[in-house]
């Protein structure tokens, strides 16, 4: 879900607000009571729910639990170095 940052045109107020994308903006400000507060341009944060993308991307060494490795029932080691382009 996305979080959004508003301000208020009234006061200045500025605040956070953890919304879906289809939810209308908000327009009362908590601060002071008007129906001041405009949705602010900006990066959009948001947070990653659901299963699946903890286990590959944040997890390392033998913790990760790949679907790849349970098939092959251990890691495969070529033996041979990776390649790795030379820098001047």
């Amino acid at each position: 879900m996305p979080i959004y940052e508003y301000q208020c045109n009234a006061c200045g107020h500025e605040m956070e607000a953890l919304q879906r994308m289809s939810d209308t903006p908000l327009k009362d400000c908590p601060a002071c009571d008007k129906a001041e507060l405009h949705k602010k341009i900006s990066a959009a944060g948001f947070r990653l729910k659901g299963g699946g993308w903890y286990e590959t991307d944040f997890k390392t060494g033998s913790k990760k639990n790949l679907a790849g490795d349970a098939a092959n029932g251990s890691k495969a080691k070529s033996g041979q170095p990776a390649k790795t382009a030379k820098t001047a």
